[in-house]
């Protein structure tokens, strides 16, 4: 570590990283005595990183592997790699992961990098090595939805992602300025950092239990630009903050988390909506996202911003055109009471109420680790290499749950929950 990294490194509070830690491997992963855990960062997050697996060692995990990633390193492909290079991605690496997960290895992830790092490379190459990563990203991927393992994201206030969010301020001010917004965000900047996620839980748990015993047909959206309607999947189930994996472990797969979410059927969508918050995706900002569904398929797409992006996405294969995920967030979530965009959606999904294009989860049905692909996809649930989540969701906001025979019952007035 250079003299300038300790510096910037200096900014970030290490009583409060340490917590992040903590709370990662106890409330994120609960790791159990002898289990694997598969972790992968930034460098830049070695800090975060080395305090991650000393809390890993002393709950007895067995063994710990970390995988690292280099904005440089990423760089140095699309400056100096040859094109067919765009079109390969290292299934290998992700069979491995996938075995890994298939024998209860724990996933931790650590992001931080720019979000922005692509901004300046050609579109149309940071296109064909996305998809290609997300083919060959399926083995692994597929462990994760289906929630086969435990699993848990977590954020570092890289000093590159600091500068997205804090363009004004010097290094050392942006980067301690994020880790304070990473740290309130994820509620370890006071005491009892595993206490608080606990009561945390149980209110979110509160949520999803109202939500299953209401069994809603459909959920109905107005507001300003907004007036849609999507059905949920048969047998479909909410879920907020700990689930239980199929390994039996609870887990919090992502911190932070203040949405409540479950399965939208893929071929029950109609409507138009528009995007309450710009939309970060692999170094473009795709801002005011204006879409129309028919029968449950995007079949018109406009952005502001980044709308040909956009469309290369919504192209990716028949399913990038429906939902697979519809997510409940108040508008008064400390994320959003922040009114930072971190240009990560780790972060600025939990800000406000949103859907998610793409790959849905199984976990969101009634006994869904029982039921086969083919019978999800007769519930209604999407089938897709990707799964990109958009806010929709403000204070103007009101949804109504609607019963199979039509009756409606208040879920959000104004943002909030009514």
């Amino acid at each position: 570590m250079t003299a300038h990294q300790r510096n910037l490194s200096a900014s970030i509070d290490p009583v409060k990283l340490d917590r992040l830690a903590e709370v990662a491997i106890k409330v994120g992963l609960q790791l159990q005595p002898g289990q694997d855990l598969l972790l992968t960062a930034p460098a830049a997050a070695m800090p975060l990183v080395r305090r991650v697996v000393e809390h890993a060692y002393k709950a007895g995990a067995g063994l710990v592997t970390p995988f690292f990633s280099d904005e440089e390193l990423t760089l140095a492909r699309y400056r100096y790699a040859n094109d067919a290079s765009f079109d390969r991605a290292a299934g290998w690496l992700y069979e491995g992961m996938a075995k890994a997960f298939g024998a209860n290895t724990a996933r931790l992830a650590i992001v931080g990098d720019n979000p922005m790092l692509l901004s300046g490379e050609d579109p149309t190459k940071v296109a064909r090595a996305s998809k290609a990563n997300s083919i060959a990203y399926q083995p692994a991927l597929e462990k994760i939805v289906n929630f086969d393992t435990n699993w848990n994201i977590i954020a570092y206030p890289s000093t590159s992602w600091a500068k997205q969010v804090f363009p004004d301020d010097a290094e050392d001010v942006a980067v301690a300025k994020l880790a304070d917004a990473i740290f309130s965000a994820s509620r370890v900047d006071q005491d009892g950092a595993v206490a608080n996620w606990e009561q945390h839980n149980a209110r979110l748990r509160e949520r999803t239990e109202w939500l299953n015993g209401q069994r809603f047909h459909a959920l109905k959206y107005s507001g300003p630009g907004m007036d849609l309607t999507i059905g949920l999947a048969d047998g479909h189930e909410w879920e907020g903050g700990a689930s239980t994996a199929k390994n039996g472990i609870v887990c919090n797969a992502n911190i932070p988390t203040e949405e409540v979410f479950t399965t939208p059927h893929c071929r029950r969508v109609s409507g138009h909506v528009v995007s309450s918050k710009p939309l970060s995706y692999q170094g473009t900002l795709i801002d005011n996202i204006s879409v129309k569904f028919e029968e449950g398929r995007i079949v018109e797409a406009k952005a502001s911003r980044g709308e040909e992006v956009l469309n290369k996405v919504l192209d990716t294969d028949e399913g990038a055109r429906r939902l697979g995920e519809v997510a409940l967030v108040p508008h008064s979530s400390p994320i959003s009471k922040s009114g930072l965009l971190f240009f990560n959606t780790l972060f600025d999904e939990n800000a406000a109420s949103h859907i998610a294009l793409g790959q849905c989860y199984s976990k969101c049905f009634v006994n869904g680790d029982k039921l086969t692909p083919q019978q999800i996809a007769e519930q209604g649930g999407n089938k897709s290499l990707i799964h990109i989540d958009w806010m929709i969701g403000s204070a103007h906001t009101d949804i109504d749950g609607i019963h199979a025979d039509g009756r409606s019952v208040p879920v959000f007035r104004k943002g909030e929950w009514a």
